[in-house]
């Protein structure tokens, strides 16, 4: 805790010596996420649905952090103490926890299928909660931690054809506010961050469609998409003792979509 003026430092902005999770954390926003935090001084437990890990382990070990993956479908319920319990076994302690995995699946409300609503869910809230839970038990034994979610633009608006995404948005912000609640006297802040509109593979369909990309930049005060390294700031900040008095908060990176 900073007291007085002369207290602040920029070292407040440093996770040295720090672990953090970050599912998803192999492409994209995710890995995004990692490398900003290896390159504030953290470890880092990738999680990821898929082994293709060289990148995102050249990109850490550069910074002369370590980095251990662990392959996980985290919509099987009895994978998520395997996360926290490898990371406990690896590196003995859990600081920061980045809820970024997630999926979005589109169709006409009228022929969405129950199924796809299911997984969206299951991924993008159920995941998120039953993960942040874990990791929050070992936090109160710490005594300190910080939770970062991921939400997005459609916590705060509807969307078209993705009932279970915006449902499921709407929903993290939800958690993230009740959890900070409940955690702050253990000295754990919970906060999310809601990326506006982000150049990444999963964006791609979208930039290609020229109609579409311009209708989107359009509303964009700063006139282009988000870069993956826009966030990167935001992450460090977030999981760092410069945010100690950031608790329960939807911080948008969006160039200023939402004031448009």
């Amino acid at each position: 805790m900073v007291e007085t003026l002369k207290d602040f430092s920029l070292d407040l902005f440093s996770v040295k010596g720090k672990v953090a999770i970050v599912t998803g954390g192999n492409t994209g926003l995710g890995q995004g996420y990692a490398v900003a935090l290896a390159k504030a001084g953290a470890d880092v437990f990738v999680v990821s649905y898929d082994q293709d890990w060289q990148e995102t382990r050249e990109l850490i070990e550069e910074e002369g952090r370590k980095v251990e993956f662990f392959q996980a479908d985290l919509t099987d319920r009895n994978q998520i103490k395997a996360v926290v319990d490898t990371c406990l076994n690896v590196y003995g302690q859990i600081d920061i926890l980045v809820n970024n995995a997630g999926t979005i699946r589109r169709a006409p409300l009228l022929e969405y299928k129950p199924e796809d609503w299911d997984a969206v869910i299951e991924i993008n809230l159920n995941a998120v909660y039953l993960l942040s839970q874990e990791v929050a038990k070992v936090m109160v034994n710490q005594k300190n931690g910080k939770i970062i979610n991921i939400c997005s633009m459609l916590t705060f608006q509807g969307g078209k054809f993705v009932p279970p995404y915006t449902a499921s948005k709407h929903a993290v912000a939800g958690v993230t506010k009740s959890f900070a609640n409940e955690l702050a006297e253990h000295n754990i802040q919970i906060n999310a961050i809601a990326p506006g509109y982000v150049a990444t593979a999963n964006t791609a369909p979208i930039r290609a469609d020229e109609k579409r990309n311009q209708e989107i930049l359009s509303r964009i005060p700063a006139g282009r998409w988000a870069q993956p390294a826009d966030l990167m700031g935001t992450v460090v900040f977030l999981s760092s003792p410069a945010s100690d008095y950031v608790n329960g908060h939807v911080l948008a990176i969006d160039g200023g979509w939402l004031a448009r």
